[in-house]
């Protein structure tokens, strides 16, 4: 485990002893799960950009649409 040192405002790290007590958890756990919640929500939202770029992309809409066709000809073909 690595070892970080950071300066905080001092409201937040109120905020933080303020949690980390009534969760009964030290801070630096709290401040752990904290930072892995919000990397993770940073991850969700770049994916969520490329989406809406690739809305946008008439090459990838174009590949999307033939990758349906030949979904649903498949669906077809195994339908019967």
């Amino acid at each position: 485990m690595t070892t970080i040192t950071t300066s905080l405002p001092d409201d937040l790290v109120q905020r933080l002893a303020e949690y980390a007590n009534t969760m009964a958890m030290p801070k630096n756990k709290l401040i752990e799960k904290a930072l892995s919640l919000y990397l993770d929500h940073l991850k969700r939202a770049a994916y969520v950009k490329s989406y809406k770029t690739a809305a946008d992309d008439e090459d990838i809409l174009t590949l999307a649409e033939e990758g349906m066709h030949a979904y649903f000809k498949q669906l077809e073909d195994e339908a019967r």
